[in-house]
């Protein structure tokens, strides 16, 4: 037999979520606080990293209109490559300060190698790459682990809770819905804070994620671009002869 939706309503309405709390025993209580910290620990990460990654998508497009600019990479101001904060900083940075130091290495050795001051600026960028995406996925484990923690420490709690009920009810020889309810309504509570934990976590879990895979596809496309810009400038015509930065001859 179906229930009226207002009845529902009243019976929730009903429910004194301090006093069923209070009924628990200690190993109810303590699972139900866990689960409340978790709650508290799972909104601050997503809001943070929510707001974390927005700011770090400005930044990158900021630096990026404003590297577009510049005739050359290699006559960029040095005020670009202080910009490490920024992951496309600091991709820029590592490419070419490993440029510049395998034209230092090869000027005193007597070689002028172009292509193996492109090849060390390239594995600057792939290394300083995955440096960012660790960074972009920083924290998301943590939510992960929420996400499939709380609903099994919320069904342990029930367990436990049940388990204790029936065992109040074997002592008293005597089983009635006033001695038992009292006790599994208790135990479910746990069960509840679970889900309130996990249902939230598992969206913005979900969100995050995208948003992780969105930037890690857009800095794995301006690192080629950054790649093919600086050997087009070096093999093309010569770098400027800046500190540690030869002119570039094949």
């Amino acid at each position: 037999m179906s229930v009226p939706l207002s009845a529902g309503f009243s019976l929730l309405a009903n429910i004194n979520l301090v006093e069923v709390f209070l009924q628990s025993d200690l190993v109810g209580q303590a699972i139900t606080g866990l689960l409340a910290v978790f709650s508290i620990f799972a909104w601050s990460l997503m809001l943070g990293k929510h707001f974390e990654l927005k700011k770090l998508r400005v930044l990158n497009e900021a630096f990026e209109y404003h590297l577009r600019d510049q005739r050359r990479v290699f006559e960029a101001p040095p005020t670009f490559r202080a910009k490490r904060a920024i992951p496309y900083g600091d991709l820029f940075a590592d490419a070419l300060e490993a440029h510049e130091r395998a034209a230092q290495i090869g000027r005193e050795r007597g070689e002028q190698n172009a292509r193996s001051c492109l090849e060390q600026a390239e594995n600057a960028i792939q290394r300083a790459l995955a440096r960012q995406t660790l960074r972009y996925e920083s924290s998301m484990i943590f939510l992960a682990s929420i996400v499939s923690g709380a609903p099994f420490l919320g069904l342990l709690g029930t367990v436990w809770g049940v388990m204790v009920a029936f065992s109040a009810v074997a002592m008293q020889q005597s089983a009635s819905i006033q001695t038992l309810a009292p006790g599994v309504a208790a135990a479910l509570l746990t069960t509840v804070a679970g889900l309130i934990v996990a249902i939230p976590s598992v969206f913005g879990y979900n969100y995050l994620l995208t948003r992780v895979k969105v930037l890690i596809m857009e800095i794995e496309s301006y690192a080629s671009s950054l790649a093919d810009r600086i050997e087009l400038e070096a093999t093309t015509s010569p770098a400027p002869s800046g500190p540690g930065v030869p002119a570039a001859q094949e």
